[in-house]
């Protein structure tokens, strides 16, 4: 379901309303079948700057419009809504499919895996379209994986914007891997006292 502000981002800034853009990994964001290699990382930029092309945006290959966006996050997150601001002339992609803490999805798997949820997306050169998830099932996500199985009949897909919004712990994910692995036993940490006698012994 797609939905407008109720309110104008003229007057509004929009970049403070539960903007997750400063929680993206985004020098481990990739994408398949990007013309130009590393170009995804472009698209994701703050609010205000989003109608900028002066930093490039994602194309497809010529001739075949499918792309795939992988996106993880420095801590987990809850997403509420995703803007998708597409390219011209029937460029702009006319569907997105999202999979959450999936890494290492390839077409093939994004063709015949059931996604969390898809949506029909409109052309929306401005981004003030808002592309809302069923919340309850976009909760703890640690990477999201977007789909864009077709376009609106160009050669190839653009996209110039990708905008999330939602909540993010405060907890780094690199904090929690951490912690996991400090709570994890480790036998040469742990030493007993012999029985008969006063050296040290490993626990075994």
């Amino acid at each position: 379901m797609a939905c407008m502000h109720d309110h104008s981002c003229e007057e509004h800034d929009c970049a403070s309303d539960w903007s997750l853009y400063q929680h993206i990994d985004l020098p481990k964001v990739s994408a398949l079948n990007e013309a130009v290699p590393g170009s995804v990382k472009s698209v994701f930029k703050a609010w205000e700057q989003r109608l900028s092309i002066s930093e490039g945006h994602l194309e497809s290959n010529e001739g075949d419009p499918e792309l795939i966006v992988f996106i993880p996050f420095t801590s987990d997150v809850k997403i509420k809504s995703i803007s998708i601001i597409g390219g011209s002339d029937e460029t702009s992609p006319s569907m997105m499919r999202a999979f959450i803490n999936r890494d290492g999805i390839d077409f093939s798997d994004a063709q015949s895996m059931q996604p969390v949820q898809e949506w029909e997306l409109a052309e929306n050169t401005q981004g003030l379209l808002e592309y809302q998830t069923r919340y309850s099932r976009f909760q703890g996500v640690g990477s999201l994986t977007l789909h864009f199985p077709d376009n609106y009949g160009g050669d190839t897909s653009q996209i110039h914007y990708i905008g999330l919004k939602g909540e993010a712990t405060q907890l780094r994910r690199d904090v929690v891997a951490t912690i996991v692995y400090e709570l994890m036993p480790n036998p040469s940490d742990h030493k007993t006292r012999a029985e008969g006698g006063g050296g040290l012994s490993r626990v075994e």
